[in-house]
């Protein structure tokens, strides 16, 4: 199973205005109807997520004048991933980087699926032409700003 997720429309779906750079917002990926769309909205908008969301994030619009930031390679990337599988205390922290390897077409996801141990992406890396299982672990509030902070030490080479 493979969607297209619709661009950043730098609008807010709650008020419709349009959203400034340097500027915080929160997207959302929503399943209707067999397809995925998504919802971006101010921080002073923000709901928080809906009931069935797929996935959530903040972020921050660059400011016109920033440079673009150099990101780390793709196989950095799939080595943390790897590095990850063995430490059951960052299962969240895995899961969002599985959710970043899709969102980079690194990884597809293939399908979800519900076990006796819980909810899990089977997801589909061509460049390694392997398949993983990883567990949806969604971070509780505490952790979300470390784990965004990780990740940003590590995209940010």
């Amino acid at each position: 199973m493979e969607q297209e997720v619709q661009r950043f429309t730098r609008h807010c779906a709650a008020t419709g205005r349009q959203l400034q750079p340097g500027e915080s917002y929160y997207s959302v990926l929503i399943e209707h109807s067999g397809c995925l769309r998504r919802f971006d909205y101010a921080e002073d908008a923000w709901p928080g997520p809906p009931e069935g969301a797929l996935a959530w994030w903040k972020s921050r619009i660059q400011p016109r004048s920033a440079r673009r930031p150099h990101w780390a390679p793709n196989d950095v990337l799939l080595a943390f991933f790897d590095e990850l599988v063995d430490q059951p205390q960052h299962q969240d922290l895995r899961y969002v980087l599985a959710l970043l390897l899709v969102r980079r077409r690194v990884m597809r996801l293939v399908e979800t699926i519900v076990d006796a141990q819980g909810e899990k992406l089977v997801l589909y890396c061509p460049r390694r032409e392997e398949t993983y299982h990883v567990p949806v672990v969604t971070p509780d509030h505490q952790r979300i700003e470390l784990i965004q902070q990780q990740l940003c030490r590590l995209l940010e080479q």
